[in-house]
């Protein structure tokens, strides 16, 4: 990986799109210009490491947990001139730069006939490294997965200097998949410089349809049947009445849904899948659904997050959770009403199924008179959230990660597991050197 861009080195402000950032910036505590470091390569990053400084690794800056807020005397890293793209037709992989755009790299690929099949809202601007760091998933993860599941190795520097190369093979057992510990550490374990990844081969055919509802509840039924019976849709996505209006559904809950594979193939678990919708009192409203949110897929830019949030007294995020099916749909009624309580908003829609369960994503935004109540207010709707979640034995974060804005809650869900945690870290980085808002890191108060 070459290519040095000494010029963007310097000081500067750097952070996430957290949103409870982006308010404390409006009402004037805006982040500290700290210093920044463009390694041209992975020695670079192990000469940087090497220095004992405090270092915080940074992608495409597109996270909205505050993983990325460095403080005074933080050393950013940005590793965008980490951008090579070694791609195997043949193996169907890519060796790609912890700095390589995500959807550059799904351009590259598509033009070869391939995908990677991970596309998360923020593609356009995400990087390789984020995307592994914070353990992203996309909208095709029904049938694809999530980023763990295409990483087959990755080229870690580790906080004493030294790089780990990557072991590449389609699986192993030799021993635990190590590289496995990096993957959603959000660089409190060492930072990730490559990453080679599964990729596939395009589909021949897509097959999308839409249907309305009349429920949340029967909507649920329908995706978990669909999941259960062993189908792999390309998408399956339900909105709640109020989401579904924004979408242009109104009375009911829209789902849309996508079958992909050669023709015959797409075809006939298109059929299948809708014939459960449709058992569910689903009713067929074509492909124009589908089609509408296939052009509007990217359309939650960080810009339009910023947008929204410029005004003073407002507040605005999202917080995607995850439960099995026997739990959800009372995580969903408990969290909708307390975000609803407390942002006087709130959507949701559920997509990234399992045969064991599903995420449920929540979106809610209001207006306070003052800074320090709009505050107040947005930080009551994330404690309620994440209680609720837990109550009912759910998992806090579904793909967001955690950063800051989960930080007082991580342990909790940890359990027992908190303590590994700690170990582990101890061990590969004993002076906590490594991003000290990642998994774990500072609590936001």
């Amino acid at each position: 990986m070459s290519g040095s861009a000494r010029d963007e080195d310097g000081r500067r402000q750097v952070a996430d799109h957290w949103p409870l950032a982006i308010m404390r910036a409006r009402a004037g505590a805006g982040a500290p210009a700290v210093e920044v470091a463009r390694p041209a390569d992975a020695a670079e990053v192990a000469a940087l490491l090497a220095t004992g400084r405090r270092v915080v690794p940074m992608g495409g800056a597109s996270g909205v947990c505050g993983a990325l807020s460095p403080s005074e005397g933080d050393l950013v890293l940005d590793l965008a001139a980490l951008d090579g793209v070694e791609i195997d037709e043949f193996d169907l992989q890519v060796r790609a730069g912890a700095g390589v755009n995500g959807l550059a790299l799904e351009r590259r690929l598509n033009d070869r006939g391939l995908t990677l099949g991970h596309f998360p809202s923020s593609l356009p601007v995400a990087t390789v490294g984020g995307l592994v760091s914070t353990r992203s998933i996309g909208q095709e993860s029904t049938r694809h997965g999530g980023i763990e599941d295409m990483v087959l190795g990755l080229t870690v520097a580790l906080p004493d200097g030294r790089v780990v190369p990557a072991r590449a093979h389609p699986r192993s057992a030799a021993g635990p998949a190590l590289h496995q510990l990096f993957v959603g550490a959000e660089g409190a374990l060492g930072v990730v410089v490559e990453a080679v990844l599964r990729v596939r081969r395009l589909p021949e055919a897509v097959v999308g349809r839409g249907w309305r509802l009349p429920a949340v509840a029967p909507g649920l039924d329908a995706v978990r049947e669909a999941m259960q019976r062993d189908l792999r849709p390309l998408v399956l996505r339900l909105y709640d009445p109020e989401d579904s209006a924004l979408q242009g559904v109104h009375d009911g809950c829209l789902l849309i849904g996508a079958a992909a594979g050669p023709p015959p193939v797409a075809g006939a678990e298109a059929d299948v899948l809708a014939s459960v919708v449709e058992r569910a009192g689903g009713e067929a409203l074509g492909p124009e659904p589908w089609d509408r949110w296939l052009r509007h897929r990217f359309d939650l830019s960080a810009e339009r997050l910023r947008d929204f949030l410029a005004p003073p007294g407002t507040y605005l995020d999202t917080v995607e959770v995850a439960a099995g099916w026997s739990a959800l749909p009372a995580l969903y009624r408990d969290v909708k009403a307390h975000l609803t309580a407390s942002a006087g908003l709130a959507l949701c829609h559920f997509s990234h199924a399992y045969a064991q369960g599903c995420c449920a994503y929540f979106t809610f935004a209001g207006t306070a008179g003052d800074e320090a109540s709009a505050e107040a207010a947005y930080r009551e709707a994330w404690r309620g959230a994440m209680a609720i979640t837990l109550r009912h034995g759910g998992t806090i974060s579904h793909h967001h990660g955690v950063g800051r804005a989960r930080a007082a809650w991580v342990r909790t869900e940890l359990g027992g597991w908190w303590d590994v945690w700690q170990r582990v870290r101890a061990a590969l980085d004993p002076d906590a050197r490594l991003n000290p808002n990642g998994v774990g890191g500072r609590d936001p108060r």
